[in-house]
């Protein structure tokens, strides 16, 4: 897990160069179809990529995106409208029948289908329109790492083509270097707060919620811990009523309109004298993380979280690449 999420900065520079014609091409197609939605079809770590890309599109495009039930088309056997959407299928595998059922659905309706997976030669790579790889190479730890940031960066890089923004296309020739910035800082101290915790909340919103549900999965998987992933608007609607003396919970935030409200429940965290790690780049009260483009903070935030949660697995008594009851490819029905 640790050698292959130091690998996703060099993963992501190659995306740049390599995915540059099929985002162009795909680019092309969606201008001249204009699909009135977008719906992604996910699981695990996958899913938490999708919802970075749902804020993604949602803040630049306008498009309403939100994810498919995918019990709907394999268990249930309904047949949903999907005529007139852009489907996303994200999966690393791309072998896992529920998501294979979604996409298959989803092109029979008319629906544009793309395939975001690290296998082009898989059956889903086979049902889609257009199959934009990954290009991450093989992935031996359980834990997803590299390829979990390779879909998130492949989304911002069809968001900023797809879009033309200016600021987020000009940022994303540097993502690479600032990943490997991202990687080489010390979170130890974040280790030290929570090498004692059993449950914790991880606070994100909006951009950054998708990165807070990736590092809530990863606290499960790797180190033994119960982390539940809520929005910092959500955790106000009820489970606030946990926050007390000692419990636990990380924050993260980027700099861009959601940091004010991520910020009030670090406040409120410390003023219950709870056990706060705290990651906002360039705030100087916090884990060390170095400002970037805000839309792509979350990248970076994750690609922190993956060293402390190599380095709290290890000082736990865990080994992050041998996680109870899993295996590296998962299919669901």
């Amino acid at each position: 897990m640790f050698r292959e999420a130091a690998e996703a900065a060099s993963v992501v520079a190659g995306q740049l160069s390599g995915n540059r014609e099929v985002i162009a091409d795909l680019v092309r197609r969606l201008n001249a179809q204009r699909p009135g939605f977008v719906v992604t079809c996910s699981r695990g770590s996958s899913s938490t990529a999708a919802t970075y890309g749902k804020y993604l599109i949602e803040k630049y495009l306008g498009i309403p995106t939100m994810p498919s039930a995918l019990s709907i088309n394999s268990l249930y056997q309904s047949q949903l409208s999907m005529t007139g959407a852009l489907c996303l299928a994200i999966s690393q595998s791309g072998a896992s029948p529920d998501i294979l059922a979604a996409a298959t659905h989803a092109r029979s309706c008319g629906a544009l289908t793309v395939a975001i997976t690290n296998n082009s030669d898989s059956p889903l790579a086979r049902v889609a329109d257009v199959i934009l790889p990954l290009l991450a190479g093989e992935e031996h730890s359980v834990a997803a790492t590299k390829t979990h940031l390779a879909a998130a960066a492949v989304l911002a890089q069809m968001v900023a083509a797809w879009s033309g923004d200016k600021a987020l296309s000009a940022a994303l020739p540097g993502l690479p270097e600032a990943m490997n910035k991202a990687w080489s800082v010390d979170w130890a101290e974040g280790v030290t707060a929570l090498w004692q915790t059993s449950s914790m909340y991880v606070i994100g919103r909006g951009l950054g919620l998708g990165a807070a549900q990736e590092a809530a999965l990863k606290f499960k998987e790797c180190c033994g811990i119960h982390a539940e992933a809520l929005s910092a608007a959500e955790v106000r609607h009820g489970p606030m009523a946990l926050l007390r003396k000692a419990f636990s919970i990380m924050v993260l935030g980027q700099n861009d309109e959601s940091l004010d409200s991520v910020l009030a429940v670090a406040a409120m965290a410390r003023s219950c004298q709870a056990n706060l790690v705290l990651a906002v780049p360039g705030y100087a009260d916090a884990l060390r993380a170095d400002r970037y483009e805000p839309s792509l903070e979350p990248i970076l935030l994750t690609q922190s979280c993956y060293r402390l949660l190599v380095e709290l697995a290890f000082a736990r008594g865990f080994d992050p690449d041998t996680p109870m009851h899993l295996q590296k490819v998962t299919k669901t029905v």
